[in-house]
């Protein structure tokens, strides 16, 4: 059988990251150790975000996500893709964490890594969030983890879903084809 092989480099938070990421793809793999992102990841970061892109695969809880921004720092904007793995692919027993995922989960994060964008356009507004009740409505936070897997993206609040929309270089298109998706699935369960 044969592996699915990632030209990035893949940046992850431990040891167990690392052996589930190696289970499911042919890659390089970059471990942060966790918070502490010792001189030696963090050179190692760099290093590899000279010689081409690298992606975040981080847990998606807190600590993954201030992770994730640590590393983006580190490495640049310009050079870093962002994959997410949605929280209830990557439970066990309450714990969350990149490696509880399935290597059908990893795979179909590491396939829908977003670049950020260079250029900062407010693609999306306010305006947007609210007509699509993606904030303020009855079912936003479902509406928005719906949205955020299809578009790979990820789960956040309102805030930082506007973000991720503007700054993952998501077409006004993908967008409007998630939403419909969304309204499709919403309309067979009821």
């Amino acid at each position: 059988m044969c592996r699915l092989k990632i030209k990035e480099i893949i940046v992850v938070e431990g040891k167990d990251d690392v052996s589930a990421v190696k289970k499911a793809v042919d890659a390089q793999v970059i471990m942060t150790n966790g918070y502490s992102l010792d001189k030696k990841s963090q050179d190692l970061i760099k290093k590899a975000s000279t010689i081409g892109n690298i992606i975040i695969l981080t847990d998606s809880d807190y600590a993954g996500e201030t992770i994730r921004k640590r590393v983006e720092k580190i490495a640049g904007k310009q050079n870093c893709k962002h994959a997410f793995i949605p929280r209830e692919q990557s439970t066990k027993d309450g714990d969350i964490g990149v490696e509880n995922a399935r290597p059908e989960s990893i795979i179909e994060a590491l396939t829908k890594a977003r670049c950020v964008r260079s250029d900062k356009t407010d693609t999306f507004s306010i305006y947007d969030m609210m007509q699509n009740k993606l904030q303020g409505g009855e079912n936003s936070s479902l509406k928005r983890d719906y949205i955020g897997k299809f578009l790979g993206i990820g789960y956040s609040n309102a805030k930082q879903f506007l973000y991720r929309l503007n700054n993952f270089e998501i077409t006004r298109e993908e967008f409007e084809l998630a939403l419909k998706k969304y309204e499709e699935e919403d309309k067979n369960a009821n």
